[in-house]
C-alpha cells in the first residue's frame, strides 16, 4: 500500500480519537512514511518514528483507536532501539519547550528522529508544506516557535538552538546579514511533499 493510501486509512481511523483533525493529520503523515519506509517491519517502524514500541503503541491508541489492536500485535516484538546523541539533544530541547501534553512529548521524539533525514524537515515529516510545520511548532512548541522571529529553516533553527544550549556556536558568521550562506538558513523551502494527499486538513 502506498503512503498516501495509508494516510487515508489512518485519518479514517482517527474518528473517536483524542486529537483534533490537524494533530491527527501530523501523526498520520509521519506514521505513513515510517510504515512505507519499513515495509511493515516493526523495527523499521519504531526507528522511523523515534518512539519505543510501548510509546508508539500508546500514541496510536490515543490518536487512532481503531488501529490499536493491529499495531499492538506488530509492536509486541522485541526491538533494538537507540538514539544518536544529537537526536537525544534535540528531543530534550523540544520536550522542554513543549506544551507538556503526552502528544507534545511524542511529537518531540518524532520531530527529533525525522530531523536526521536528508530533506527539509517538513518533507521528512510527510507534511504538505513548510507552513504546516510552522503550525505544528506554534501549536506544540510555542516557546521555540516564538524565538524563530527571522523565520529560519526549522531544521537549521533547531540545531542552532541545541548549540546555543550547549554553549558553542554552529555558525562563525558575525550576524545573519553578513553571512555568505544566508540562503542555506533562510532560503526557499519549496518542494514536493513526500506524501501526496488530496484536500488539506480542516
Amino acid at each position: 500500500m502506498e503512503a498516501k493510501d495509508l494516510y487515508s486509512s489512518f485519518m479514517r481511523a482517527a474518528s473517536g480519537g483524542a486529537c483534533d483533525h490537524f494533530d491527527a493529520h501530523v501523526v498520520a503523515c509521519a506514521l505513513s512514511l515510517a510504515v512505507t519506509e519499513g515495509a511493515g517491519d516493526a523495527a523499521a517502524l519504531v526507528n522511523g518514528m523515534g518512539l519505543e514500541p510501548a510509546e508508539l503503541s500508546a500514541l496510536i491508541s490515543h490518536v487512532f483507536p481503531g488501529l490499536s489492536e493491529p499495531f499492538a500485535r506488530v509492536l509486541s516484538v522485541d526491538v533494538a532501539f537507540s538514539r544518536q546523541a544529537d537526536e537525544a539533544c534535540l528531543r530534550e530541547l523540544l520536550a522542554r519547550n513543549s506544551n507538556g501534553s503526552k502528544l507534545g512529548l511524542s511529537l518531540a521524539a518524532i520531530v527529533a528522529r525525522r530531523a536526521l533525514r536528508p530533506h527539509h524537515l517538513w518533507q521528512d515529516l510527510g507534511l504538505r508544506n513548510r507552513r504546516e510545520l510552522s503550525w505544528l511548532m506554534e501549536r506544540h512548541f510555542e516557546r521555540l516557535a516564538s524565538k524563530n522571529a527571522q523565520d529560519m529553516k526549522w531544521k537549521k533553527y533547531l540545531y542552532r538552538a541545541i548549540c546555543r544550549d550547549e554553549g558553542f556556536s554552529l555558525c562563525v558568521a558575525p550576524s545573519c546579514s553578513e553571512c555568505r550562506d544566508f540562503e542555506g538558513c533562510f532560503g526557499d523551502e519549496r518542494g514536493d511533499s513526500l506524501l501526496s494527499h488530496a484536500a488539506p486538513p480542516a
